[in-house]
């Protein structure tokens, strides 16, 4: 069987339960560059690093953290993941996509995926929040590719990755919260240099909103599994081209600082109004 399949995760949720004991999460939440803060309104968190989970990575990008946390957000119990894996790391996309299936492992329904992202939609300011309604894997690389792994659907439906209900939700805590949430497509591509100019214009007549480079594995192998998905790009900058300044890390990294109480308040919601986990 490959590595980061169906086997190593179970291994991998094994030892998160060995930790967290019996823990039935409503939701899991990946946490995009910058994002992390989230993971300080967690409630009584056990908190494990990714040293400590087989299979994990460890997390070396800025604004990653690398940790697993257990613990209850909203009064919902919830699993998080501060810092990810991207293909630009030099990872596979099924490892990049491994978390996703951890995740499903340990019994969440629900994964909601958020990232920062280069906003091509002229209307963007840096700090907006854009519910993700599709993608355009730009990667292409899928990391079902290979032999099926237990509990995949072979050919999975991308008609609707974003769960449509779910998105409606998050539209709903927006309105109550009086911020705005405009919905767009992210597109997700290697990286790690940022876009021209050129492609930039490219991915505009494509009708992408947003560009990125990750999320697109995990919301893929999410599928394959049937969990339900929700995606939020934080809008860090205007991607190359647009502003006419250059991009650097350290303003992604500013910006979603700058936007993380929304973004918390957002996901938060979310999570208070999803159903109970079946065993309360």
């Amino acid at each position: 069987m490959p590595p980061f399949g169906a086997e190593e995760a179970r291994q991998a949720a094994s030892a998160v339960r060995a930790r967290v004991g019996a823990f039935h999460p409503v939701a899991a939440i990946i946490l995009g560059s910058g994002l992390g803060g989230l993971a300080e309104r967690i409630h009584d968190p056990v908190v494990i690093s990714y040293r400590d989970i087989p299979g994990f990575p460890p997390s070396t990008v800025a604004g990653h953290a690398g940790e697993l946390l257990a613990g209850t957000l909203a009064g919902r119990p919830v699993l998080a993941l501060a810092g990810r894996f991207h293909m630009y790391e030099g990872h596979a996309a099924r490892v990049a996509a491994f978390p996703a299936r951890v995740l499903h492992a340990l019994g969440a329904p629900v994964l909601v995926v958020s990232n920062a992202a280069g906003g091509i939609r002229r209307n963007f300011a840096p700090g907006t929040l854009m519910l993700i309604r599709d993608h355009v894997n730009l990667m292409f690389r899928n990391p079902l590719i290979g032999r099926l792994e237990p509990g995949d659907e072979r050919f999975p439906d991308m008609s609707d990755p974003y769960d449509p209900v779910l998105r409606a939700l998050a539209r709903s805590v927006a309105d109550a919260g009086k911020f705005a949430l405009p919905e767009g497509v992210y597109g997700g591509l290697l990286g790690p240099s940022y876009e021209t100019p050129a492609e930039v214009r490219m991915l505009a007549t494509l009708g992408i909103d947003a560009v990125g480079m990750s999320t697109v594995p995990e919301v893929i192998v999410a599928r394959a599994l049937g969990m339900r998905v929700m995606g939020v790009s934080c809008i860090t900058n205007l991607a190359s081209g647009i502003s006419g300044a250059p991009i650097t890390h350290a303003e992604v990294i500013d910006t979603t600082a700058r936007a993380a109480a929304t973004f918390e308040s957002l996901i938060a919601g979310v999570v208070a109004a999803l159903p109970p986990p079946c065993d309360s």
